[in-house]
This record gives C-alpha cells, structure tokens and sequence, in this order.
C-alpha cells in the first residue's frame, strides 16, 4: 500500500531517509511587486531586480516510485518539452539514479500568465524527487541545477519573499510578516517570457526604469501595508511593451482600480495583472465583475507561513 503525505507549500530539503513509496507536494505561484531589467548580458539573458512572493494558488505536484520518468498532466504538452519531465530527466543523470517516478501533475496556476507556475513546478519536482528517491543532495546542490532548468527556479527552493538578482540566480531571502490579498486577473491570452524580453530589447530600452529602489523602505512599507507608499515603488519593466501588443492587459488594470484595487500591477512577462485589495469581501466582488476572465482571490505568504 503506497504511503501518501502532504508537505507545506514551501518545505526545505529533507536530508532524512524517506521511507514512503509515493508524496504530493504544493507549488505556489508567485507575483513580482516590481521588477527592473537592467540590460542584456554576454550570454544572452537579462540583468534583472525585483522582489517575487509567493502566493496561496498551487499547483498539486504527486511522485511515486516508478521503473522510468512517467509525466502526466492535465495539459497537452508533448513529454520532452515537459519542464517537469526535463526536470526529472536531468535530475536523474546527475544523481546517476537509476530508477524513475510517476509524476501527476494537477494544474492551477495557468500558463503564460507571470506566475511563475512552470518554475515552481521544477522547483517542487527537484524537492519531491529529491525524497522520493532518498538522495540527500543539499539545498546549495539543488539551487545548482535549478539555475540550469530556468531563471525563475531558484527562486521556488529559498522561500516565499526574496529580493532576485542577476538572471534570477542571485537571491536574498527578506522577511515579511504582512499578507496582503490580492485578485488575480488573466486574461485569455497567454504572453512568452522570451517574446516580452525581445519586445524590451527592440522597442523599450530607452524607457527601461533607471531609478534604484530602496528595498528596506519597500519592505518597510509592505510589512506596513502602506499602500500609498507602495503605488510609488510598484513598476514593470514588461507593461509597456506588453500592453502596446495586449491592450486588454491595459483595461484590465484599470478596470482593477475602478472596482477597488488600492494599487495593480501586471506580474512577471504577464499576462496575469493582479490588483491589490483591503479585504476579501471587496475582492470576491470584483472578481465577479470580471468574469469570464480567470480571476481568484488569493493571499501572499509570509515569512511565518513558509516555515510552517
């Protein structure tokens, strides 16, 4: 009889033996407050600064013990362009692990919306393989293969609330105690992240955002849930550039501000643009008003419950 167990949205590595023959994991979504692109690097990426946190909207990742890698999903992904299934595969070959795992993946977080969802899979893949197959590999270990599937993993493998730096790799865990409820808005369209940078890099590089932000007065802010103060410090480096092709992500913004959101933003390379609220009640009505777009009323984790 398999042995199932559910771990909390944001477990740390696990160096003790697992004895179980199957687990499920969370992977939480995730927005950015603001994010800044620097400019494009040697190697073909881009410098970026921005805060991410995590939010209470997951995707359901379950392992089992299995002969070979078996993906499957909700999804109509052919399994070698699978983030989870590379994942896995790579995973695999530096732990010259033999055996394989059943992966079922139950999605919630859409695709192509800035939320990070196809990161925080692999992240939770590495994490659920890494017990599942009882190969003790340190979170430094994992960071450093995460940084080879995609920018945005490592993020996923340090906690909920962290300053990133450089591709994505550079990332400074910050505290926050405060959770803020957001609405999630998305639209039908879906925006590629390598579509957005070229956008940048072709049209926006003389309007790319040049001011620092002081991150300890952001936190500050945040934590305080000073909402004026943060309607100043909130920028998007992709909005411009996104809106002009997707002026549906421009209305919807401000539609978010019509209904109550205190302060809105678009997250990641969008599509998905959430609006700040003071309470549920407020949010839950309008997210009403915004249907048949993708809407949930979410909440952003802290600090304490990442620990949990």
């Amino acid at each position: 009889m398999n042995r199932r167990i559910s771990l909390s949205p944001l477990q740390r590595v696990s160096t003790s033996p697992y004895q179980g023959s199957s687990l499920s994991l969370n992977a939480p979504a995730k927005i950015n407050w603001f994010l800044q692109i620097l400019g494009k690097r040697e190697d073909g990426y881009h410098n970026i600064k921005t805060i991410m946190q995590c939010i209470n909207l997951y995707d359901c990742l379950t392992f089992e013990r299995a002969d070979s890698v078996d993906v499957s999903c909700d999804l109509h992904i052919p399994v070698h362009d699978n983030i989870i299934y590379k994942t896995a595969s790579l995973l695999k070959k530096r732990a010259s692990y033999r055996e394989g795992a059943k992966i079922l993946l139950k999605k919630n977080i859409p695709v192509g919306a800035g939320l990070g969802g196809g990161s925080s899979d692999a992240a939770y893949t590495l994490l659920g393989l890494n017990m599942l197959w009882g190969l003790g590999l340190s979170s430094e270990e994992l960071s450093s293969i995460s940084a080879e599937i995609g920018s945005d993993v490592p993020f996923f493998l340090k906690g909920s609330f962290s300053l990133v730096e450089g591709r994505g790799e550079k990332i400074k865990p910050l505290e926050i105690i405060s959770s803020i409820i957001l609405l999630i808005v998305k639209p039908r369209i879906s925006v590629s992240t390598a579509w957005a940078y070229s956008r940048v890099d072709l049209y926006c590089n003389e309007k790319l955002t040049k001011n620092p932000i002081d991150i300890k007065l952001f936190c500050q802010a945040l934590n305080m849930r000073d909402f004026t103060s943060l309607g100043t410090m909130l920028y998007n480096d992709f909005e411009d550039a996104v809106m002009s092709k997707y002026p549906v992500v421009r209305e919807i913004k401000h539609r978010l501000s019509e209904m109550g959101a205190v302060i809105s933003a678009m997250s990641g390379s969008g599509s998905a643009v959430f609006g700040v609220f003071l309470n549920k009640v407020e949010a839950a009505k309008a997210a009403q008003a915004m249907k048949p777009y993708f809407c949930r009323v979410v909440e952003t984790l802290t600090t304490a419950s990442s620990k949990q």
